[in-house]
C-alpha cells in the first residue's frame, strides 16, 4: 500500500465514509485542512447521501482532481476539459478493477439495498460483509498512479 491508500483505509476504519476517506487521504497534496476536507466530503458517502448512486470513492477522487487541477475561471474550457479527462480516466480504471462506479452495484449486485439516511453501525460484521475498505484502498492507489505516477 501507499501512504495515501494506508491513510484512506485508516480513515474509513475510523468511521469516516468512503468519500471522506479518499478525499482526506490526499489532503497533504492540496491546500485544505483536514477538518474542512471532512466537512466538504461528508455528504458524498454511500453513493451520495446513502442514495447508493455514484460510489463515494469516485466523488472523493473527483474532488481531489478538482483541488489539484480544477479550473478557477469559468471561461477556461481547456482546464475544465483536462479535469474531466482525468476524472474519467480515474473512473474508467476504477470500473475496470471493481466492475462498476455505482455504490449499490459494488456493495451487492444481486440485491436491492434498503435506502436510508441512517448509517450502519461499524462493527466487525459490517467490515466482513462490506467491500468498502478494499474499494477505498483501490481508489487511493488509482489516484496515486494517475496523478502522481506512484504504483505499488
Amino acid at each position: 500500500m501507499s501512504k495515501h491508500s494506508d491513510r484512506a483505509v485508516e480513515l474509513f476504519k475510523q468511521g469516516y465514509n468512503c468519500s471522506q476517506a479518499v478525499f482526506v487521504a490526499f489532503s497533504d497534496e492540496y491546500d485544505m485542512d483536514e477538518t474542512t476536507a471532512l466537512k466538504v466530503s461528508s455528504g458524498l458517502g454511500g453513493g451520495v447521501g446513502r442514495l447508493r448512486e455514484v460510489c463515494g470513492t469516485v466523488t472523493g477522487a473527483a474532488m481531489v482532481v478538482g483541488m489539484l487541477n480544477g479550473a478557477t475561471d469559468g471561461a477556461d474550457n481547456e482546464a475544465k476539459a483536462e479535469t474531466y479527462r482525468i476524472v474519467q480516466q480515474i473512473a474508467e480504471e476504477f470500473r475496470e478493477q471493481q466492475g462498476s462506479v455505482v455504490c449499490r452495484e459494488l456493495l451487492n449486485p444481486s440485491a436491492e439495498l434498503k435506502k436510508t439516511y441512517v448509517p450502519d453501525e461499524r462493527t466487525a460484521e459490517y467490515y466482513k460483509k462490506r467491500p468498502c475498505a478494499i474499494i477505498v484502498e483501490c481508489m487511493a492507489k488509482i489516484i496515486d498512479k494517475i496523478l502522481f505516477g506512484i504504483e505499488d
